[in-house]
């Protein structure tokens, strides 16, 4: 895709990083799972990074859940 325009490419594409400093990257159950902190030891999956896709059809799993991590 090609823009003809006078505007920088930051106020084309804005680059919000807020919201990725919240997120990291853990081993849940031997799956890699992208999750942002709720609570203490409580997170919520924002992405499923598997390459099996059994993991991908157990909702345990699914974005959206809260799962816990020990200390």
């Amino acid at each position: 895709m090609i823009l003809y325009t006078t505007m920088p490419q930051e106020i084309i594409f804005p680059a919000d990083i807020s919201e990725y400093e919240k997120q990291r990257v853990v081993a849940y159950n031997g799956i890699s799972l992208v999750v942002q902190q709720t609570e203490m030891n409580a997170y919520q999956i924002v992405r499923n990074l598997s390459t099996d896709p059994a993991h991908y059809l157990n909702s345990d799993y699914a974005p959206g859940q809260t799962i816990y991590l020990g200390p």
